[in-house]
C-alpha cells in the first residue's frame, strides 16, 4: 500500500517526510496485545490529536480502522469534524469537551464530548432534551493532573447524584496519568486508587486510564480501554529503557548549495559559528518554519552518506547549514539527501538536543514537506 503525492511534488520538494503506516499499525497491535496479556478482553483506542502527532490524522486513522481500531480521540472539535469525513462510523471523542454553542456541531457530526465539569454536563443534558434523543458522553475526572476534568467536589456530587446523567448514554469514564513514564513514582498509585473508587461508584460504564506509558505500568492500570497516543508514532513510552516501538517516520532534506570557505569565516545570522579550518558548507532546504527548532544551533547533527554531519550556525526560517568538510565531495552535492530524522537520529534523540520532548518534535513537523505514505508492516520507516 502506498499513499503519496505525485512524483512531480516529490521531485520539487526541498524536504520529504515518509510515514510508515504499517509501522504505526504494528505499534497499535503491540500496545493492544500488551493490554490483553492478562487474558481480559481489553480494547485499544488511538489518539489522533494534533494531526496524529504530525503524521496525518485522516490517513493514519483510516489505516488503524482497517487494522481493527474502534475508538479515536482528538483534542478539538474541528479535528473531530475533519476526522469524521475519513471515519464515518466509529466513535470520535473530543478531549477538550464542549465549547459554548457547539452542541449542535457535536450532534451533527456525531462526535462525543469528553465532559470536564458539571457545567458542560448540564449543557450536554440540555442538548439531549432539545434534540429529543439520548446522547453519548464521556466523564473525565481529575485524579491529580489539575488541568481538565471534574475536580474532587464535582466528582463527589456526580457519585452521589447519578440522576444528573439522565438523558445521556455514559460511553466512558476516564482520567489521565501525570507521571506514567516513571513506574516507581507514588503519584501513579494515588491516581489509580482515586480512579478505582470513582469507577466502583459508577457501575456499568467502561473505564480508561492508561495512556502510552500507562500501558506499561501493568494490568491494574488497563481497565477496559487503552488510550495510547505518542507510542503509536514511535515515541519511546519507557524513557531510559530500549524503545519497544517501531520507527514510524523519516525526514530527509535536499542540499541546495555547497560552498568552500576559509578558516575563521562565519556562517549564518549573527556570526554564531566560525570555521576552525578551510571548510565545505552545505545548505539544506528546511528551517524553523518547518518545525526544526532555532535552539538546535550548534548542538545537533544530521546524517549524510552514513556519516554524522554537524549542524552549524543559526537555524534560519527556510535553511540549515552543515559542515560537510569530512564527507567526500561526490556524496555531498546539490540534490543529495540528508537524513534529519530516522534510524540514526530519532525524534526522541532530536528532542534531547533541543531540550524538549519528542511530542513537540513530532507535532511540529512542517506542512511544507512532501509527505509520502508507505505501508511496510513490522518494519521501520
Amino acid at each position: 500500500m502506498s499513499t503519496s503525492p505525485s512524483d512531480d511534488a516529490v521531485r520539487r520538494a526541498g524536504a520529504i517526510l515518509t510515514v510508515n503506516l504499517g509501522a504505526i499499525a504494528a505499534n497499535w497491535r503491540g500496545l493492544r496485545d500488551a493490554g490483553r496479556a492478562g487474558g481480559r478482553p481489553i480494547d485499544c483506542a488511538a489518539v489522533l490529536k494534533a494531526d496524529a502527532y504530525g503524521t496525518g490524522a485522516a490517513i493514519v486513522g483510516s489505516r488503524l480502522a482497517a487494522e481493527g481500531c474502534r475508538h479515536f480521540f482528538v483534542a478539538h472539535i474541528e479535528e473531530g469534524i475533519a476526522l469524521r469525513a475519513a471515519l464515518p462510523e466509529p466513535p470520535i471523542y473530543v478531549l477538550n469537551g464542549l465549547l459554548p454553542g457547539t452542541e449542535g456541531d457535536f450532534v451533527e457530526h456525531r462526535l462525543t464530548p469528553v465532559l470536564n465539569h458539571l457545567a458542560q454536563l448540564n449543557t450536554w443534558r440540555a442538548a439531549a432534551q432539545r434534540f429529543d434523543r439520548a446522547l453519548d458522553a464521556v466523564i473525565h475526572i481529575d485524579t491529580g493532573m489539575h488541568r481538565l476534568g471534574f475536580g474532587p467536589d464535582e466528582t463527589q456530587v456526580l457519585m452521589n447524584e447519578r440522576a444528573r446523567l439522565r438523558g445521556l448514554r455514559l460511553a466512558l469514564l476516564m482520567s489521565h496519568l501525570v507521571v506514567s513514564e516513571e513506574p516507581g513514582n507514588p503519584i501513579n498509585g494515588e491516581q489509580l486508587s482515586r480512579f478505582r473508587a470513582f469507577v466502583k461508584a459508577m457501575p456499568g460504564a467502561p473505564a480508561s486510564l492508561a495512556n502510552s506509558s500507562g500501558i506499561f505500568l501493568g494490568p491494574d492500570y488497563h481497565f477496559d480501554l487503552l488510550r495510547p497516543g505518542a507510542a503509536l508514532y514511535g515515541i519511546n513510552p519507557r524513557p531510559g529503557q530500549p524503545n519497544p516501538m517501531l520507527l514510524t517516520v523519516t525526514l530527509d532534506a535536499r542540499i541546495l548549495q555547497v560552498r568552500r570557505i576559509d578558516a575563521l569565516q562565519t556562517v549564518g545570522y549573527g556570526a554564531a559559528w566560525r570555521s576552525a579550518r578551510p571548510s565545505r558548507v552545505a545548505t539544506i532546504a528546511l528551517g524553523y518554519a518547518d518545525g526544526y527548532f532555532r535552539n538546535l544551533i550548534n548542538r545537533t547533527y544530521v546524517h549524510l552518506a552514513g556519516r554524522r554531519v554537524p549542524v552549524i550556525g543559526r537555524i534560519s526560517m527556510d535553511l540549515v547549514t552543515l559542515d560537510v568538510t569530512d564527507v567526500p565531495e561526490e556524496l555531498s552535492q546539490p540534490g543529495s539527501t540528508v537524513e534529519i530524522l530516522g534510524s540514526h537520529l530519532t525524534a526522541d534523540d532530536l528532542a534531547d538536543h533541543a531540550r524538549t520532548n519528542a511530542y513537540e518534535i513530532m507535532t511540529a513537523l512542517g506542512h511544507r514537506y512532501a509527505r509520502v505514505y508507505v505501508d511496510h508492516p513490522e518494519s521501520a520507516a
